[in-house]
């Protein structure tokens, strides 16, 4: 019934196309306005919250960080690739450093990063033998967790 209407009318009216063009046209420059930041987002480099934190200004130490023991955190069981590297960009990059962090300031990093469901209590506790030198309190503590967390 109403492609009998619109037919008999001549079809449909085609006055506001132009609106409908122009809203496309703002639709396809957001999205590759939106590719080209995305793109772009990943060579950026990061800013150490750290420094910017205890006041101090990156030209007055320079070699703080190159003195620094720089651990792997991604050993520690619950720790992948992308909460070690959140770690590192706030300061923690030894087992010595996670394991005098507390697990409060840990989570507010984490939270921030977008990590709400991790829990750091269990990476302290390993980092705290990983620190130690402990390998075989940290392997039977690690056989007791999952994800970080116990069983």
């Amino acid at each position: 019934m109403l492609a009998i209407r619109l037919l008999s009318e001549g079809g449909p009216d085609t006055r506001l196309a132009w609106l409908l063009w122009v809203a496309f046209g703002f639709f396809f420059a957001m999205v590759v306005i939106g590719w080209l930041v995305s793109r772009n987002k990943g060579s950026q480099p990061e800013v150490r919250a750290e420094a910017h934190e205890h006041g101090h200004d990156n030209h007055t130490e320079p070699h703080a960080h190159a003195e620094k023991q720089v651990d792997d955190l991604v050993v520690l069981e619950g720790i992948g690739p992308k909460v070690a590297k959140v770690l590192n960009g706030a300061g923690i990059v030894s087992f010595a450093d996670l394991a005098k962090a507390d697990a409060a300031e840990v989570q507010k990093v984490l939270d921030a990063a977008g990590l709400q469901m991790m829990n750091p209590e269990g990476w302290i506790e390993q980092a705290k033998l990983a620190a130690a030198g402990d390998q075989e309190g940290l392997a039977k503590l690690q056989a007791e967790l999952k994800g970080g967390r116990r069983k």
